[in-house]
């Protein structure tokens, strides 16, 4: 029963099941009609520090409910436009099943999921989980065409093997510039005491990448960066949380401080959605335990939401 002037439900954000964005649930994934289908990916046993980041979906989820306030999408006076209007249909998937201790099971599950958001032409956005669940996110794209890699991110995740150990959370990017279908990277935010070693740096360089630190990505600005990208190129994006400052995000598994703040990434992903065609995200690494005030399971949240309205604005949604 309501009460009060209007009928219908109010259906503030602490109100109801947290879905990503409070969208509609979907479990059958054979039958999915979406231009965007969330995956939550909560793996985390490919961590070499602290691990956590299997609630990162939940948290996320939970956050992102905070920008659930009409369907009709959210107007931002900046730019004078309204993002995510009621024609951007999105669907949260639910989770992959994690079946504990088995990382190449999981994985397939993950793969399994995205593959299924791209059979029904829907964008697949993958929360995750720490950093090797992108390992199967981009398995899933062998039939996809060419792709570039657009990774924000502290560490470069190009090591290629430690101790038998090929799908680790410090692996996925030297997993991807394998893949024939990947053309390149761009590595942006990589800074200070990191896990790869440096002939780690002169593999990622010979196998196509470009990485940029934080300093050298705020001396381009994000124009700039992103006229580093090849003109034309498909992209995903994969974006770890802890390419932003602690002071900002603390809740991660490994901080690195000297990290972007919130534009320093909004701006690029704004102008990334500009010039290319973006056909798949990840976000991973959000660990909410190590933060307390959520802070950081907002900030996933925001930026996911801003990034979709920024690509389905691009796509003509307005």
């Amino acid at each position: 029963m309501t009460h009060g002037y209007e009928a219908g439900r109010l259906n503030l954000p602490f109100v109801g099941i947290a879905t990503f964005g409070k969208r509609p649930y979907t479990e059958d994934w054979s039958g999915l009609d979406a231009d965007v289908a969330i995956l939550g990916a909560p793996f985390d046993a490919g961590t070499q520090w602290r691990s956590g980041a299997r609630f990162g979906p939940r948290a996320v989820r939970e956050a992102s409910t905070l920008f659930s306030f009409g369907h009709a999408g959210a107007y931002d006076h900046e730019d004078d436009t309204t993002y995510l209007p009621e024609s951007v249909r999105i669907v949260d998937m639910g989770d992959a099943d994690i079946i504990h201790t088995d990382t190449e099971g999981s994985h397939r599950n993950i793969e399994t999921g995205v593959r299924a958001a791209l059979a029904a032409k829907a964008l697949p956005v993958t929360i995750g989980g720490d950093h090797s669940i992108n390992i199967p996110c981009i398995r899933a794209f062998d039939d996809q065409g060419p792709i570039h890699i657009l990774q924000i991110d502290a560490h470069l995740d190009f090591v290629d093997e430690r101790h038998g150990v090929r799908h680790g959370h410090g692996n996925p990017m030297r997993r991807a510039a394998e893949r024939p279908y990947v053309t390149g990277l761009t590595q942006v935010g990589i800074r200070n005491v990191s896990s790869t070693a440096k002939e780690g740096y002169a593999d990622a360089r010979a196998m196509g990448s470009d990485i940029l630190s934080v300093r050298q990505t705020r001396a381009l600005g994000p124009e700039g960066v992103v006229a580093r990208l090849p003109k034309g190129a498909r992209v995903y994006i994969t974006i770890d949380i802890d390419a932003f400052c602690p002071s900002i995000a603390p809740g991660t598994g490994t901080p690195s401080h000297g990290g972007f703040l919130y534009y320093d990434a909004v701006e690029i992903l704004q102008t990334v959605s500009r010039a290319h065609e973006v056909v798949g995200i990840d976000l991973v690494e959000v660990a909410p335990d190590y933060d307390p005030t959520g802070s950081t399971a907002i900030l996933a949240a925001q930026v996911l939401m801003n990034l979709l309205g920024f690509v389905f604005h691009a796509r003509g949604h307005r």
